[in-house]
Formats: C-alpha cells, sequence, structure tokens
C-alpha cells in the first residue's frame, strides 16, 4: 500500500520538477508510511524514503512504515535532514508551506542554509482526495457506527434532557463500539440554538415542540465519518414541517445529481437552487459540503468556490441546511463516495421527518 503511495507521491513530485519532499504535516506522514506515532518528518527523493524520528519510536517505526529507512534523527531534526540532502546531493527540497508557522520556516531554513526550499503544499493532500479500496472499507465502518450511534441515542431525545448529556453519550456508544472518539466536538443543538450551524452541545434542557440537531462522527481506525440528522420533539408546527421538507429536499436532489466530472461549484449550486427557490437562500450560509478521511474537513470542498473536478474514489459530505434565528434550524447530513456513474452514500439512517412525543 504504502509503495503505491510512494510511486504517485513520486509522479507528482515530477510534475513539480522536485528531487525531494519533506513532510510535516502529520497526517500526510501517516498516510505516507503508515505510521501512527505522535513525532517525525518524512524526506522523499527520486528513489528513497527516509522516516526519521525520535527514540519513542525506534521500534514502532519500522514495524508500520514498511518501505521506509526509518532514522533516529538528532536533538534538532532538521540536522539529519540536511545530513541526509548533502549525502545525496541534493541542492533543493520542496517543504509544506501550509503546515508550516512561519517561526518554523525561519529556523528551517536556518538550520538548512544553502539548499532552496521551494514551497511545495498540497501534494499529498491531493493523493488523499480519493480513496483507495481498503479505505472506503474502514470509512464504511466509520459510516455504519454513526448510524447504529443514531438508532442508539433517539430513545435519550425527550423534553427535560440536556444537551451535554447527549453528547457524552454518543461519546460512549462510538468509543465501547470500537472508535477512539468521535470525529469531532458533537453538536447538539435544540430549540433556537438548532439555528447556531455548528451549536456544540451545552448546558440548554430540551423542551417540546422544538427541532434538536445532532452533527456528529466516529473517528475509527483513523478515518472519520459524519453525519447530520433533525428530528422534531413533540408536535411540528408547519413552519417545522416546511423547513425540513425544503433542506430533504435539496440534499436529496443533490445525491441524485452528484456525479464526476462536475466541480464542487456545481454540486453546491444543485442544492443552494432548490433553496433558492422556497425564498430561504440567505440562510443556507455554509458549503454544501466537504471531503473527509484521514481527517474531518479535507479536500476537495463542495462550495461556491470549489474548483476542484469531482472524481471517482472521493469521498465527501452532502450537508445543506436552513437556520432560521430565533426558531430553530434544518441540517441533514451523508457521507458519500463518488462512483464511475454518480455517488454511493455510506450513512444510511433514516431522513423521514421523525417526531419524538
Amino acid at each position: 500500500m504504502q509503495e503505491t503511495r510512494l510511486d504517485r507521491l513520486r509522479v507528482v513530485m515530477a510534475e513539480q520538477g522536485l528531487t525531494a519532499l519533506l513532510i510535516t504535516n502529520a497526517t500526510n506522514r501517516q498516510y505516507i508510511t503508515g505510521f501512527t506515532g505522535s513525532a517525525g518528518y518524512v524526506l522523499i527523493t527520486e528513489d528513497e524514503a527516509f522516516l526519521l524520528t525520535d527514540f519513542r519510536y525506534m521500534a514502532q517505526a519500522p514495524a508500520q512504515a514498511a518501505g521506509f529507512q526509518v532514522i533516529e534523527h538528532a536533538p534538532k531534526a532538521m540536522e539529519t535532514v540536511r545530513d541526509l540532502l548533502l549525502k545525496h546531493r541534493l541542492s533543493n527540497v520542496g517543504f509544506e508551506q501550509f503546515d508550516m508557522s512561519y517561526g518554523s520556516y525561519l529556523s528551517t531554513a536556518e538550520a538548512l542554509q544553502g539548499i532552496e526550499l521551494i514551497p511545495s503544499g498540497g501534494l499529498v493532500e491531493r493523493l488523499r482526495m480519493v480513496k483507495d479500496d481498503r479505505e472506503l472499507a474502514i470509512m464504511q465502518e466509520a459510516a455504519d457506527l454513526a448510524d447504529r450511534t443514531f438508532t442508539h441515542i433517539l430513545p435519550f431525545l425527550k423534553p427535560g434532557a440536556v444537551e451535554r448529556d447527549i453528547a457524552l453519550e454518543i461519546e460512549i456508544f462510538v468509543r465501547k463500539h470500537g472508535a477512539a472518539s468521535t470525529s469531532f466536538d458533537t453538536i447538539v443543538a435544540s430549540g433556537e440554538r438548532s439555528a447556531l450551524p455548528h451549536g456544540v452541545a451545552s448546558d440548554r434542557v430540551m423542551q417540546n415542540n422544538e427541532f434538536v440537531k445532532l452533527d456528529y462522527g466516529a473517528y475509527y481506525k483513523s478515518y472519520c465519518s459524519d453525519i447530520t440528522r433533525t428530528v422534531v420533539l413533540g408536535q411540528p408546527t408547519d413552519k417545522h414541517k416546511e423547513i425540513y421538507n425544503i433542506v430533504l429536499e435539496a440534499q436529496q436532489t443533490a445525491l441524485d445529481q452528484i456525479k464526476p466530472g462536475m466541480t464542487g461549484q456545481q454540486a453546491d449550486a444543485i442544492a443552494r437552487d432548490v433553496i433558492k427557490r422556497y425564498g430561504y437562500y440567505e440562510y443556507f450560509g455554509h458549503g454544501l459540503g466537504h471531503g473527509l478521511g484521514l481527517e474531518i474537513h479535507e479536500a476537495p470542498r463542495l462550495s461556491m468556490h470549489g474548483d476542484v473536478v469531482l472524481t471517482p474514489g472521493m469521498t465527501v459530505t452532502v450537508e445543506p441546511g436552513v437556520y432560521l434565528p430565533e426558531f430553530g434550524g434544518v441540517r441533514i447530513e451523508d457521507d458519500i463516495v463518488i462512483t464511475d456513474s454518480g455517488n454511493r452514500r455510506l450513512t444510511h439512517s433514516s431522513k423521514d421527518l421523525i417526531v419524538l412525543d
């Protein structure tokens, strides 16, 4: 697996005219090497691959990073990077400028004096956008766990329940069933708080006749799932039903039409046009979705500015919403994988308007 990824990365490096690439981003390091430790650097050349880490991981790293030369780096890691570059007569190296702070850049430049630093961020991220079969199998398991969690949590949603308690129950359930954690801070937003797109669980007590929005995921075998469902406690008003049905139509229309060859912008427009047609355009203020995988938010983006062309193997969320201040909001979200002819859902929890009384 790692060798295939290395081959793909070297192709991208060659396209950029790079003879060496220094990887400092932890997620990219894990993706390329398979090493799950918390510290290390990767140096890729045209014909060699090095994983530099410290004493703590000198047993773990060789076991995980097949095909890499594992080196215990000096107390100042960039000294070892410099030695390797000079040994292989390399006068320049690409670096991940989006991962490196200005202070880190200055210290790296000082340590590698005489070696040209070439901004080369985003190369590994380009590879990560397209998942292989192993990744998709894990992401399906993570999505299945998110679905089981939704079924589990429904009986806990009732007037008098506290948002934070619901979030804790979600966390406990996913961890008991194999996840390392939730994918992010769980959103449980009830009543008027459901109009907050990122309303992380609070001390609010749930009441009758209001929306409850749940947005969470399972961080499982290093991959993320992400699902949102909105339910009603008590009796929904006509307004509750109207908003819910608009968002459901927008989401389903997007799911029916998203396919390879379109851009993230075009995908976003499918759902946005539905919401606009009903007069709620101004209440849908975020993008339709985002890529997910090793991280909860990664490329590509489904948004008004998403210019990446969707290709088979990409995994993205589809999550339109309408948020009415002082009333409440609805978001419905599924994870999908782009296929040769369209897309396939990974999450399958019911999207009928669930009324809990």
